[in-house]
């Protein structure tokens, strides 16, 4: 592949991902297996700018004199406003459909309408406020612990999504998101992002909390992809494949462990 179009397919698999992963206004230009694999392969920096935007608002408030609670909510909600909900819908429809006991096609038919059941409802519940009281305890500790645990998680959040559209994991529908980005990352291509995202966040945060903080927030991150990789694995058994709505699933499921994870210890 020339040195042009490695670019140009570069500058598609950004727009994809931010067009696609987040409501900044970014046109998708291309909507292709090709855009789709070198868009989930920038997951991760879609992440890094939805964390970085979180951490500056938490930022903001406690600078103007609010408590770590203030600061918690906003970095909560930053993430939500900048996928316009989509992750959180997506966790809520996942939630009704695999609480509903039904075969695979009636809990995808169940989770594609447009109303929130019991499940979904409270499943959001529980996760918004288990980010909101770890990123509390995170700012309490100082600012520094705090935004480094927003970007973190949501990094290993998209992460979570590129090593769910590896090979091997089909769709559960032949239509939507899931379908056209399912399969299209090569698994090797997965594994390498994987690592390359762990180095530099191991690094990263050695840079400002030393070698105990680099190993913490790098188990933190594993934590968050194992916690993904189970709903995946359980999806994937009960829908036969996954959908934009599993997508979504997998993101908060991976930020929320990770965000726990850095509380510990």
């Amino acid at each position: 592949m020339s040195a042009p179009r490695t670019t140009r397919a570069a500058a598609d698999g950004i727009r994809f991902a931010f067009g696609t992963l987040t409501a900044l206004p970014v046109r998708v230009t291309r909507w292709d297996r090709e855009a789709a694999r070198a868009g989930m392969l920038a997951a991760p920096l879609a992440g890094l700018t939805v964390g970085l935007c979180a951490a500056a608002l938490g930022g903001v408030l406690l600078l103007a004199g609010s408590g770590p609670l203030l600061a918690a909510v906003a970095t909560t909600a930053v993430p939500a406003a900048l996928t316009r909900g989509l992750h959180l819908d997506g966790l809520a429809d996942t939630a009704d459909g695999l609480g509903s006991a039904k075969p695979a096609e009636d809990a995808l038919r169940i989770m594609k309408r447009s109303d929130i059941g019991p499940f979904g409802v409270i499943t959001l519940l529980l996760v918004l406020l288990a980010q909101v009281a770890a990123l509390t305890e995170l700012y309490d500790e100082g600012w520094a612990y705090g935004a480094a645990a927003a970007c973190v998680a949501a990094v290993t959040a998209r992460l979570a999504l590129t090593l769910a559209a590896r090979t091997g994991i089909p769709p559960a529908r032949p239509d939507g998101l899931g379908a056209t980005v399912a399969g299209s990352v090569p698994a090797r291509s997965a594994l390498l992002a994987s690592l390359l995202v762990a180095a530099v966040v191991a690094a990263a945060c050695g840079g400002l909390f030393g070698g105990y903080g680099a190993l913490h927030h790098t188990l933190a991150l594993v934590a968050g992809l194992g916690a993904a990789h189970s709903l995946l694995t359980h999806c994937v058994r009960r829908f036969g494949g996954v959908t934009g709505d599993v997508f979504g699933g997998l993101a908060e499921t991976a930020a929320t462990a990770t965000l726990i994870v850095l509380t510990l210890g």
